[in-house]
């Protein structure tokens, strides 16, 4: 799993990539690798991204650290029903 949670934003949006990408101004190639976790784009398009589907930028990077006792249950739950 990849730090960024851009195409989870999408499907909540009904956002397509290429639409995003049409948006912020690069190519469908360059917002596929983004939304895949190859390519970690610059704080200026992260803007854009976040601005174009009306989020803030903390919102696209998957959380990584929590103290809520109630997220880390339900992580553990999410993992356990992995194994």
């Amino acid at each position: 799993m990849g730090y960024l949670r851009i195409d989870e934003l999408l499907k909540e949006k009904g956002i397509t990539g290429k639409s995003l990408a049409n948006s912020v101004g690069i190519s469908t190639t360059s917002m596929s690798a983004i939304i895949n976790n190859k390519s970690q784009p610059r704080f200026e398009l992260l803007e854009k991204i976040s601005k174009e589907l009306d989020t803030d930028i903390r919102d696209l990077f998957v959380r990584t650290k929590t103290d809520n006792k109630e997220d880390i249950i339900k992580r553990i739950k999410e993992y356990l029903d992995l194994l």
